[in-house]
């Protein structure tokens, strides 16, 4: 009887070592089953929070598994970028982010990461541009009329932003350059609560996101001067661009893309990888970031490769321009 017992009790043990084998053992399993964090690196509402949330539910369905959105705000997208740096890369953590978080912040903030070599890319997912806009009160109606506006209460004005040396901040600075005008900036923690004070008219321009921006212009909430690209955004082609309202060349292309910890595994970024491509694709989807005037990048531009090499390129755009214009944290 006690050998029985001896023989069943081996057969269980054998048995548990091979179902957790089958749970652990294979990063494919893990990934499938284990829930993943994707680190937001500014607060809910925003545009970039926005983008993150409706990819992250085909994601889900994608990977058959929990996506959780985690908003980590403040430091221009910083915190966010060293939470993200030092997390285990077995793919349960990966991070959203941008033209600023993954390339200005390189350029003007003492970080405890480096920007590109701490992180794998996963996937180009959106090509956006920026909506100069302003409270619905200002006097001004159009860029030249605002930019004459500026100048008449010289270093009086308030331009939100998400927080020093971001995209809304080097924008802001470039403007200034550019037209000759001075005012002053309040940073936020992120679009979202810069936008609820435009809103509430407590400041008085944003150089915004048009994904954070453009259902306030359409509502009549804020007033929009141009867009910061040389066309028209095709969900709203009543929005001049900066070279037909008498700023040319202010161009400004606020991409997004997903990187995981630098090392994660080559398979598990592929499938990470596979499954924004699938969402990508998804009717519901194209829709809504259309809407947000976000324009989806061809299939051979969601490689990790491909935002590899776009990262770099912006990289060796912008770097020398930041440093040249003497951009500081405030």
């Amino acid at each position: 009887m006690r050998g029985l017992w001896a023989v069943l009790r081996g057969h269980a043990i054998v048995i548990g070592a091979l179902i957790a084998c089958a749970m652990w053992c294979t990063p494919a399993s893990a990934q499938s089953s284990r829930p993943i964090t994707l680190i937001v690196p500014f607060a809910a509402g925003g545009p970039t929070d926005t983008l993150a949330r409706i990819l992250s539910e085909r994601i889900a369905a994608e990977l058959h598994t929990t996506v959780v959105v985690e908003n980590v705000a403040g430091a221009s997208g910083s915190i966010a970028g060293a939470r993200a740096a030092r997390a285990t890369p077995d793919g349960t953590t990966i991070t959203i982010g941008h033209w600023g978080t993954h390339v200005l912040n390189g350029a003007i903030l003492k970080l405890p990461y480096d920007v590109v070599s701490d992180f794998e890319p996963v996937a180009m997912i959106a090509m956006g541009t920026q909506l100069i806009v302003g409270r619905k009160s200002l006097e001004a109606n159009n860029l030249k009329e605002l930019i004459a506006w500026l100048k008449a209460n010289s270093g009086k004005a308030t331009a939100g932003t998400s927080g020093a040396g971001t995209g809304a901040h080097v924008a802001a600075v470039f403007f200034k350059d550019k037209t000759g005008t001075d005012f002053q900036f309040v940073p936020y923690r992120g679009a979202g609560p810069a936008m609820i004070d435009l809103v509430a008219g407590q400041i008085d321009i944003m150089f915004d996101q048009a994904a954070n921006s453009l259902a306030h212009v359409k509502s009549g909430a804020v007033k929009a001067f141009a867009v910061t690209s040389p066309t028209r955004l095709a969900s709203a082609p009543d929005i001049p661009t900066v070279d037909e309202a008498g700023l040319p060349g202010l161009y400004i292309s606020y991409w997004h893309g997903i990187w995981a910890p630098k090392t994660t595994p080559k398979d598990i970024v592929a499938r990470i990888n596979a499954a924004i491509v699938a969402a990508l694709a998804d009717a519901a989807v194209k829709q809504r970031f259309t809407e947000l005037g976000q324009e989806i990048p061809p299939t051979d531009q969601q490689t990790p490769a491909a935002l590899a090499a776009f990262q770099k390129a912006e990289t060796e755009k912008w770097w020398p321009i930041v440093k040249a214009a003497n951009i500081k944290p405030e």
